[in-house]
């Protein structure tokens, strides 16, 4: 007599339409926020966008607040991290090195989370959702210039460019790639991040004798 294997359970699959999940449903959302307009856009838009009905859409968010939310937090989070770690005081690494790697990263980082980002950088605060986000931008903005000053102060970085204005111009050129960096394009993410480093911190280096 011959026993047979047990079947594999088949997986669940998730509330709502096959092939869509959260993920799907906030990518699709962050599109469509860029393409229309936040304020322009409806939970009927996005369900129409995606094939589904609004029901189905609920299953996976509350409103299009939370996705709103989320996609914000996508933008910030991991560049918060980025932030938060290059403010500490590493063993050996300068106030110029971290400032150095803050603005290498903050290039992989938008490349890597560009919808979200330029969906960011279009809020204006019409909402508790987006002047929450913008404080976190106020913050990144906040800690960039101390980690200039602090490179100022070690001798590393010229002295007659206002710390606050030097970020603003550093994250003022990281955040222009949203405007014409492609993935599938002529630069890959790493060529981007070079040039943009070397550009900046070799006009903002002293030239010593």
């Amino acid at each position: 007599m011959t026993t047979t294997e047990p079947a594999e359970p088949t997986p669940r699959r998730g509330r709502g339409r096959p092939g869509y999940d959260q993920a799907a449903i906030l990518r699709t959302a962050v599109e469509l926020f860029n393409r229309k307009g936040y304020d322009a856009t409806s939970m009927g838009d996005l369900a129409k966008e995606l094939g589904l009905t609004k029901p189905a859409i609920y299953h996976h968010v509350t409103s299009k607040e939370q996705l709103l939310s989320q996609a914000l937090d996508d933008a910030l989070d991991e560049l918060t991290a980025v932030v938060t770690a290059a403010s500490g005081d590493p063993a050996g690494a300068t106030a110029y090195d971290r400032l150095r790697e803050v603005v290498r990263r903050s290039v992989e980082v938008l490349v890597a989370h560009q919808p979200s980002v330029t969906l960011l950088l279009r809020v204006r605060g019409n909402s508790g959702i987006e002047l929450a986000a913008l404080e976190r931008r106020r913050w990144l903005d906040d800690r960039l210039a101390a980690l200039v000053a602090d490179a100022v102060a070690e001798g590393s970085l010229r002295d007659d460019v206002p710390p606050t204005l030097v970020s603003r111009l550093l994250f003022g050129m990281v955040n222009s790639l949203v405007e014409w960096y492609r993935p599938d394009g002529v630069y890959a993410a790493a060529t981007v991040a070079d040039a943009i480093t070397v550009i900046a911190f070799d006009g903002l280096a002293r030239h010593r004798a």
